[in-house]
């Protein structure tokens, strides 16, 4: 399964021009969070999402324009598939901790 990391930068764009950006990408599988080695789960930066799956990296890039044109704004896509990733200073994810009741 191959790992791709996709930006996304929207020209003359607004917070909710990026809300539209988020959603739409969602619904094409990638995510804003990527999982350690360690299972710990971090934010990726704001218009970065990750993609994980048996897909090429044109079909990712494809994909992620989909999802930019729903925005109506111009726009720009960088796409790279990853043998590893590394970051540091992202923040993590807080899980919601579910209290039980039984």
């Amino acid at each position: 399964m191959a790992s791709f990391t996709v930006r996304v930068e929207l020209h003359h764009a607004t917070d909710r021009d990026y809300e539209t950006l988020h959603f739409a990408m969602e619904q094409r599988g990638f995510s804003r969070l990527i999982t350690s080695d360690k299972g710990v789960v971090y934010h990726l930066p704001l218009a970065e999402y990750n993609r994980e799956g048996n897909l090429t990296l044109d079909q990712v890039i494809e994909s992620a324009k989909l999802a930019a044109n729903a925005t109506g704004r111009n726009y720009a896509v960088l796409a790279t598939e990853s043998v590893a990733r590394k970051w540091y200073g992202l923040a993590e994810k807080k899980q919601l901790v579910r209290a039980s009741w039984g």
